[in-house]
């Protein structure tokens, strides 16, 4: 089998994203919610003051690097990037929605950041930087943007069996035949799971004093037809795939979703399902 061109699976990642926008619009408040721990940390982690400027990589509907923005003013400033323009086109919506003023908009990729060397203050990054093809090259680059002594806060996704929220779809498409199991060696969610990777991965960067800590948070549905639905707008992989399923399948694949969601079903039908997200944060 050949490897896959590198670029191109760049551009592919890209293109997907771009497209994901609609859905990730349309749940922008509840990515926002439900990771609100996650974000609430990495802001904590940071110590931000008045006047510092602020790098928030991958930000998508851009909600955690808004909350910096508040620590920062008066004189500071953020500067919201993502690598799709149409998340970026979120992240302007919202700023405009919730009145924030004090943040900028940049179209950056993690692995060769488009910004001077030693130009910001601290860094913000949650759950993109296990999504690249070179992680290592994204720290890297986060470490030479940041300023001498610059703080680094970035989420990724704790292990699989921590987030069921996550897996369950992509199960219930393999045991119908309808995706492949994922590539171990691609990138996804979970590459940065492993027990010392996050860590292992900023020290080499050239980051120190880092630390890593996991952070639980919860995922709630009325029912699981919300859970179905939210999961076809946030996922590009499963909307993809079971909307070019047959009818049958299609009620399949619901069918295995909901009888693995029993274990996280409440007394009234809802949903409550566990996650765990680790937070890692470091000095440049």
């Amino acid at each position: 089998m050949s490897t896959p061109d590198p670029d191109t699976q760049r551009l592919e990642m890209l293109d997907r994203w771009e497209r994901a926008a609609v859905g990730w619009r349309k749940r922008a408040d509840e990515v926002r919610d439900s990771g609100m721990p996650v974000s609430m940390r990495m802001i904590d982690q940071l110590g931000l003051q008045p006047g510092l400027r602020v790098l928030e990589l991958a930000a998508g509907p851009g909600d955690t690097g808004f909350l910096a923005s508040e620590l920062i003013a008066p004189g500071g400033t953020l500067i919201s990037s993502d690598g799709t323009a149409a998340m970026l086109d979120i992240a302007r919506d919202r700023a405009s929605q919730l009145g924030v003023r004090n943040v900028e908009f940049q179209q950056l990729n993690l692995e060769w950041i488009d910004l001077e060397t030693a130009s910001v203050d601290a860094v913000l990054c949650r759950w993109g930087i296990m999504l690249i093809l070179d992680p290592s090259a994204a720290a890297r680059e986060t470490r030479r943007v940041l300023r001498p002594g610059g703080r680094l806060a970035i989420a990724v996704w704790d292990e699989a069996a921590k987030n069921p929220w996550a897996t369950i779809p992509g199960r219930a498409l393999i045991a119908r035949g309808l995706a492949e199991p994922p590539d171990p060696n691609a990138p996804g969610m979970f590459t940065l799971a492993a027990d010392g990777a996050v860590q292992e991965l900023l020290e080499d960067a050239g980051f120190v004093e880092v630390s890593v800590e996991a952070v639980e948070i919860k995922r709630a549905y009325p029912n699981v037809d919300a859970y179905l639905h939210e999961t076809r707008d946030l996922s590009m992989i499963f909307s993809e795939a079971i909307e070019s399923a047959p009818d049958e399948e299609q009620v399949a694949v619901a069918g295995l979703i909901a009888d693995a969601l029993t274990p996280f079903t409440q007394p009234d039908g809802s949903l409550l399902i566990p996650g765990s997200s680790l937070v890692a944060a470091a000095n440049a």
